[in-house]
């Protein structure tokens, strides 16, 4: 829900409408700033290098498969499948779901880069993060902790960060379960 919501409040800032690449990278730059700054990714999803930069795996997946086999996702519900290599925002899911920090995050990345075209974050930002790799085709994880060492964090500051994430998901996973 919190992805889905924070890529809403992206498409709102632009016209509703967004070139689907423009929008895995302006998530992707929120999550890592807001892992950065409070130690909290927004979106809680794995992260990968792959040709076009850095992206929120799952996210990604959401945006390329369309349509979940056991019928429609909260996501397609809110957010368009591509069309022309947009998506658009079909309806607006609110914010209940992020903080005001998160929404801070979101706000900062957009006056930053929303600007920018797809393929000018592409080159000049996200091939320049020091996590990426080139994945040649394929994709390859990128781990919290190289996003945190890579931007200043010690090894230990960085394994406090990572246990209680670890933390966080347990406990999302444990009470998941209790809802099923």
């Amino acid at each position: 829900m919190k992805t889905t919501q924070a890529a809403a409040y992206l498409l709102k800032k632009s016209s509703k409408e967004m070139k689907y690449l423009k929008l895995l990278k302006l998530l992707y730059l929120a999550d890592r700033k807001a892992l950065l700054s409070s130690g909290r990714p927004i979106s809680f999803d794995h992260y990968v290098s792959m040709d076009h930069g850095p992206v929120l795996s799952h996210t990604y997946e959401l945006i390329s498969n369309g349509e979940p086999e056991q019928g429609r996702s909260y996501w397609l519900t809110h957010i368009s499948s591509p069309a022309d290599y947009k998506v658009h925002l079909i309806r607006d899911p609110g914010n209940d779901h992020l903080s005001e920090l998160e929404i801070k995050f979101l706000e900062n990345i957009f006056q930053e880069y929303g600007q920018r075209d797809q393929w000018d974050l592409v080159d000049n930002v996200m091939h320049k993060l020091p996590e990426w790799e080139d994945p040649q085709g394929s994709a390859i994880p990128i781990q919290i902790r190289d996003i945190l060492t890579h931007s200043g964090k010690t090894d230990l500051e960085a394994a406090e960060i990572e246990h209680e994430l670890e933390s966080i998901s347990d406990v999302k996973r444990f009470f998941n379960q209790q809802n099923m």
